[in-house]
């Protein structure tokens, strides 16, 4: 019998309760993205004061204890008795779900918060937290611990002359919620990058006393400073970037567009602040504007020569850097995650203020105009030589194995979420890993030395590239644009194994790229993995086990007892291991370990893979110097 059913069942959870009992609702999750999200939600607090004319310096302080001080000179948190509540409104701020000032559009216009349940998250879900609020002359202060207030608000008159005004949250996140308590400050850094391009004049400061270092982040060039810094390692068409403002409807839209000597587009969609990297409405008109502006220039100027050309949406955006910077008083975002922006007017805004602008600025400056329509001239002539080199990639099945110049081995399951293509260097390594694999799910792809570098070649060229072909035909999704298909994809695990050394190194970077920059949506689903072979094997007698790095290695030949009778073998290339082995240490799934590629930051992603693989040589000179003390395992 059925276990009964009643009101008793029913649980309610009071205040903050539930924020405890399912963190993973209000931030995401409980490991390192939640975490960073405690220092989000506060910091966004703060930019809202920054965008409604209120603030003008924000400071941010990891200290060494693990605790995160925001620190802002806004209006400062209301700390008057609330109507209803009866109690002060910052103590109804931190500690009821929904209650905010971001309602009404009366305190902020405009505001990247939706439902008011930022900060008391934050508080909900931090050991404690103390508040402290300056205004009107007075300093109040109150105390939380894991949501709770254990002291009445509390206040005392300014010290000094000059009134200060403003708020301060410090707070130390709840061990038993979250996986870890380590903040990347590399991953903080790129976020409140973006905040201080985003909100043109805004000061954030930056510190992390558990390693000593700072960064100060303040453009007064807004989002044409973003593209600048976007395209620093990149030759440009032009210079300043094209820059659009407009308000309407109490919308407020920025673009900053200029064009780069590259073959790829780089668009970076804003919407209150928060990185739609779905795109959306915003990113629609400005799609349809570009397009239809450039071709309309283009012919009423008689730049195509009476050729019957029409450039496409990929032609026009081909070298592209842009940035699109929405600000509304009520976006719709599609999904919990804030990835795509659902306001259907703002398409319409967009395409039409960009439309018009567009229009003007190029016949202001027919010079830029007419390189940007040249560029874009090239791309449509190359479109048609990759359209025949994509007909081609298609004719050829990926089961049609004893075609394929890679020589794909494949494997006998056809449901993709069970199956996994290993990418491998050499066909040493690769005749070993097709003799070790389990053949049920693992299908082994050999390329021979390295594929093309896509930072510096057009689809055309890169789809007459053969080990590139080999690639996308085992794939099966395509490649590019409108012609990618993620459903279509036969592995949901593709591992890249390479040697570890400087070779295998490079081949695996030429790799990524290829998928960062072509199959971008690969790495976002979580496709893409890396191998991790070992570096050494250890035997002494009949023992026998593996060190994936130097100190491990060390801690094997302590256990063995010493350096007698001890055989260390280093490995340099996979092609050294039989079946045997490479499927004991590298594939076996109970035993092997496989780093998830993740998308953390495109803006950031974009750059390392410019410096790295594009043309210019003093960026990569440059990075080389500033990161080769992090070097762990060189081999030379």
């Amino acid at each position: 019998m059925s276990q009964e059913y009643t009101a008793k069942g029913i649980q309610v959870l009071k205040g903050l309760e539930a924020v405890r009992k399912r963190p993973a609702m209000y931030i995401g999750s409980t490991d390192i993205h939640g975490l960073h999200h405690m220092i989000y939600e506060v910091v966004d607090n703060s930019i809202d004061e920054a965008m409604a004319g209120y603030c003008s310096n924000i400071y941010v302080k990891i200290s060494k204890d693990g605790s995160v001080t925001v620190i802002d000179d806004g209006r400062g948190i209301p700390v008057d008795i609330h109507p209803t509540q009866k109690k002060p409104a910052v103590e109804v701020v931190m500690t009821t779900l929904h209650a905010g000032g971001k309602f009404d559009h009366k305190s902020y216009k405009v505001s990247g918060g939706l439902h008011g349940v930022g900060v008391s998250v934050v508080n909900a879900l931090s050991k404690w937290l103390e508040v402290e609020i300056w205004r009107d002359g007075k300093s109040f202060v109150q105390r939380y611990e894991r949501g709770i207030p254990v002291r009445p608000l509390t206040s005392k008159k300014q010290e000094g002359r000059k009134e200060r005004r403003g708020t301060r949250v410090t707070f130390l996140p709840d061990d038993t919620i979250f996986t870890t308590l380590n903040f990347s400050f590399d991953t903080l850094s790129q976020r409140f990058r973006e905040l201080a391009f985003l909100n043109k004049g805004i000061r954030i400061e930056f510190e992390d006393e558990r390693n000593g270092k700072k960064h100060e982040f303040h453009y007064t060039g807004g989002i044409i400073s973003f593209v600048k810094w976007l395209n620093q390692n990149r030759t440009t068409l032009h210079s300043p970037p094209i820059y659009i403002e407009d308000r309407k409807d109490n919308v407020e839209v920025q673009i900053a567009i200029q064009y780069n000597d590259t073959y790829k587009e780089n668009i970076f969609c804003f919407a209150n602040n928060i990185n739609t990297v779905d795109g959306g409405t915003h990113l629609v008109g400005f799609k349809t504007a570009l397009t239809r502006t450039l071709n309309n220039y283009a012919q009423k100027n008689n730049l195509f020569k009476k050729q019957k050309i029409t450039l496409s949406g990929d032609d026009v955006r081909e070298g592209v850097t842009a940035v699109i910077s929405v600000k509304l008083p009520d976006p719709q975002f599609e999904g919990q995650t804030k990835a795509k922006l659902g306001n259907s007017e703002v398409k319409g805004l967009v395409e039409s203020m960009l439309g018009q602008k567009l229009s003007e600025f190029l016949e202001e400056h027919p010079s830029v105009a007419k390189k940007i329509v040249e560029k874009a001239l090239q791309s449509a002539r190359a479109r048609d030589a990759a359209r025949k080199a994509r007909e081609l990639v298609r004719r050829k099945s990926a089961l049609e194995s004893n075609t394929l110049p890679g020589k794909l081995a494949d494997c006998s399951i056809t449901d993709p979420a069970q199956c996994e293509l290993y990418l491998v260097e050499g066909d040493s390594a690769g005749g070993s890993a097709k003799q070790g694999r389990d053949r049920r799910f693992q299908a082994i792809l050999p390329l021979r030395g390295k594929i093309l570098n896509v930072e510096k070649a057009r689809i055309d060229k890169i789809l007459s590239n053969e080990e590139i072909k080999t690639i996308i035909t085992a794939l099966g999704t395509g490649i590019g644009g409108e012609e990618f298909d993620i459903s279509k994809a036969r592995y949901n695990k593709v591992i890249i194994m390479t040697d570890a050394d400087v070779d295998g190194a490079h081949i695996r970077t030429l790799i990524l790229t290829l998928f960062f920059r072509y199959m971008p949506d690969l790495v976002k689903a979580g496709y893409v993995y890396i191998a991790q072979p070992p570096l050494y094997r250890v035997k002494k007698g009949k023992e026998e086990r593996y060190a994936y790095s130097d100190e491990e290695k060390d801690k094997i030949v302590k256990e063995m007892g010493g350096s007698s009778n001890v055989y260390v073998q280093r490995y340099k290339g996979l092609g050294e291991m039989n079946p045997e082995q490479l499927w004991h240490t590298t594939m076996d799934p109970e035993r092997r370990t496989i780093l998830q590629v993740t998308l953390e930051d495109a803006v950031e992603a974009d750059q390392i893979f410019t410096i790295l693989m594009g043309d210019q040589v003093e960026p990569r000179k440059n990075f080389i110097v500033e990161n080769a003390l992090q070097v762990r395992n060189l081999d030379v």
